[in-house]
Formats: structure tokens, C-alpha cells, sequence
């Protein structure tokens, strides 16, 4: 019988050898040096070899328990590596209707349809406050209390937003396992009253045309790089989201249209922006800085990366515009100021905005480009922001950071 000081000294040599215990039980000695149990036995007239692990991690006293647990098998007319197959299989499919399993299968079938970063956003929030609780759970049994619990941990670190973004995300997961038949509820969608209500911070932003025009001519006046000034005023123009700006490309400049193309769009949709006479007089101006390169507004270490995604809003603090208005601020600016002087072309405005329909009627009007029309919203929105300021040339000559 084999002793743990014998298994111990075994060595590897150039071939794999065995070391015999009793009642077909051995150990492996490979030639790489592995040390694996082995059980053989007869099954139906056959002689069968069970796998029972490696040594040291089932001991000598464990490798014997599991050789007669085996031998317990056989003698009610059960063979032990069937019965070793069957629970793997059973483990496996009772795996695949996991939370974990299934969330990554519906992440899957919509990232397409989203940002790079805002899929790994979704899944981080997942893989950080929902699998280590219940991401092997089986989604049959997972009831609103449970989810209820999980939710509430988020919320007590203080993370209420999360939490509700969270939640959001779970209705979705098992919208998509009704729809695929691993469920027949969904106990998310009820738990939305039982968490505390968020606090919805809207993003700070001026709304007056006069006082917008003077936060234009202060951040111009205020020492700071060239390019972070001409983005921010090309920013304030087309009215787009800062991080479109810091990604956009010359080759998506077409004419006097940009278009943005559909994985650089928060709905991955793309989405063509009129360039105003002067939006083209600041491409002109920049292109003396960045007309060799990709981007537009690159970084100021670095032209094959976008300009810092702080650079905009650290301008508008030194201006004194801090907690007032910021670089996503120019969209609500634009929204509230067009909308009221133009409220027959709320729609048109809202698809200038690449805003998400929010209904059926709407989401028919947007099919149409209305081109024509956003193009001359756009020159008009231009002239009013821009009537008795300095030119994107004269820009240039103004203290620089």
C-alpha cells in the first residue's frame, strides 16, 4: 500500500509511471511531473479507469474514500465514470440558465446596438454589484425579494443612481429570458417603488442668448490652447455631444456636413450634422494645426489621441464657469433658446439634437432628414451666438496657456 512519504518522493522520468495502492486504486507519476489518482475497476465484464483527481489537493485518505465510494456504486449496478459524466452534463446546463450566463447572452444580442464604453459600463456595473451575490443563481429562482436585496446593498453604499440603473438593466435580462422561455415573470419590474427615489441633477447650463454669448467671448479671452478654444466654440455651434467633438474625424467632414458615424453615436445610430458658414471657418482655421493628422481635435501631447475629455470644462472653470455651465450645457442652450423661438420645429430641433424619439408619432416624423430645414436652423442658430464676436482667426492672436 502506498504511504504519502512514498507519493511525496516520486520523481517524474521519461515516461509515465504508476504507483499501485490497493483495489485498483493507483496513482499517475506523468513525466512532466503531475501526480494524478487513478481508480480501475470492471463494469459489465468491461475493466474501466475512473479519474479522481490530482495529489496533493485529494490527499492519499480522500483518493481511498472516493475509490469506495466508487466500489459502493458499482454494487447497486451503477457505473461511477457514467455517473461522473452525468452530473458534469447536469452542472453544465444548470449553468447556462445562470443569471451570469444568460445577462452575457442578452449583452451580447445588444451591444451592437451600443458605445464600446457604454457596454462595458453595463456589464462593470453587473460583474461589480449583482453576480458576486447571485450571478450563479438559476434565473427560475430568482424572485423580486432576492433582487430587492441586492439593490438595496447598492443603495446602502450610498449609490442610489446605481442602483436604480441597475434594476433597469435586470427588467431588460429578464425580458429576454421570457422571451427565450427560462422564465415566465419578470421581479425586477416591480421592485422600482420599493428603492428610494433619485435626485436628478440636470447638467449646468446658460439659457439666455446674451449671457451665452458673453461666456463665448470670456472663455476666448482666457488663456488656454487654441484648439481647446475653437473646440469649444465648434461645440457650442452644432450643439453635439463634447465626446463626439473630441473623436471627430476629417474624413467625416463632407461639404458643409459632418457626419458622425453610427459606433461614435450614443444610439449607434449615425447621425449627419450641417456645418454653419462659422463652423467651416474654424475647420479652416484648425486644419492649419491638425489638416495632416485623423482627428480634428487631438490631444495636445499626442495627435493620435483625442483631445483630453477634460480639457473643454477645465477652460469653462478657469472662466469663472464652474457648478454654471458645461461642455454638454451648449445642447440644452441650443434646445431652450430654438425651441422658443422657433416652437413650430420642436421636432426638427430634437433630431438636430440626435435625440431618441419618445413615441410612436415622433419616431415617423424623424425617418425624414429634413435637411433643408436643419440647415437653416443651423446658420441661424450661428449668427444669433456668434453676431459681434471675434473671428476664429482672430482667435489666434489672443494669450495662449
Amino acid at each position: 500500500m502506498l504511504t504519502d512519504v512514498a507519493i511525496k518522493k516520486a520523481k517524474p522520468i521519461e515516461k509515465d509511471y504508476k504507483l499501485f495502492d490497493s483495489f485498483g486504486l493507483f496513482i499517475l507519476i506523468t513525466k512532466i511531473g503531475s501526480k494524478l489518482w487513478r481508480f480501475k475497476y470492471r463494469f459489465n465484464g468491461k475493466e474501466k479507469l475512473l479519474t479522481l483527481g490530482a495529489y496533493p489537493a485529494i490527499s492519499l485518505s480522500a483518493a481511498r474514500e472516493l475509490r469506495d465510494e466508487a466500489k459502493k456504486q458499482i454494487a447497486k449496478g451503477i457505473d461511477p465514470s457514467l455517473l461522473k459524466k452525468k452530473n458534469k452534463l447536469s452542472q453544465a446546463a444548470a449553468s447556462q440558465t445562470s443569471l451570469e450566463f444568460i445577462s452575457k447572452q442578452w449583452l451580447n444580442l445588444n451591444k451592437d446596438r451600443w458605445t464600446e464604453k457604454h457596454s462595458y459600463l453595463v456589464w462593470r456595473s453587473l460583474e461589480r454589484c449583482v453576480f458576486p451575490f447571485i450571478g450563479n443563481v438559476d434565473v427560475q429562482d430568482i424572485d423580486t425579494p432576492l433582487l430587492l436585496g441586492v439593490l438595496q446593498k447598492i443603495e446602502k453604499d450610498g449609490a442610489t443612481d446605481t442602483a436604480h440603473r441597475v434594476r433597469q438593466r435586470l427588467e431588460a435580462i429578464f425580458n429576454y429570458t421570457i422571451s427565450i422561455g427560462a422564465t415566465v415573470h419578470n421581479p425586477a419590474k416591480v421592485i422600482k417603488g420599493a428603492l428610494k427615489p433619485t435626485v436628478k441633477n440636470k447638467q449646468p447650463a446658460i439659457i439666455n442668448l446674451n449671457e451665452l454669448k458673453k461666456l463665448i467671448d470670456t472663455t476666448d479671452r482666457t488663456p488656454a490652447h487654441p484648439l481647446t478654444k475653437l473646440a469649444l466654440r465648434f461645440l457650442s455651434l452644432t450643439a453635439v455631444r463634447p465626446n463626439e467633438v473630441r473623436g471627430m474625424r476629417w474624413d467625416e467632414v463632407k461639404d458643409n456636413l459632418w457626419i458622425i458615424p453610427s459606433e461614435r453615436m450614443k444610439m449607434r445610430k449615425a447621425h449627419t450634422v450641417p456645418l454653419s458658414i462659422q463652423a467651416l471657418d474654424i475647420l479652416d482655421v484648425v486644419k492649419n494645426f491638425t489638416g495632416r493628422g485623423g482627428l480634428v481635435f487631438p490631444n495636445s501631447r499626442t495627435i493620435m489621441k483625442p483631445m483630453s475629455e477634460n480639457a473643454m470644462g477645465y477652460l469653462l472653470n478657469r472662466a469663472g464657469y464652474k457648478n454654471i455651465h458645461v461642455p454638454h450645457g451648449f445642447r440644452a442652450s441650443f434646445s431652450s433658446i430654438m425651441n422658443e423661438k422657433y416652437p413650430n420645429d420642436r421636432n426638427i430641433i430634437d433630431l438636430m439634437l440626435a435625440h431618441a424619439p419618445t413615441n410612436n408619432v415622433e419616431a415617423a416624423y424623424n425617418r425624414a432628414e429634413h435637411m433643408d430645414r436643419r440647415k437653416e436652423l443651423s446658420q441661424i442658430w450661428a449668427d444669433l451666438l456668434f453676431d459681434g464676436l471675434l473671428s476664429s482667426q482672430e482667435l489666434l492672436s489672443l494669450a495662449r496657456r
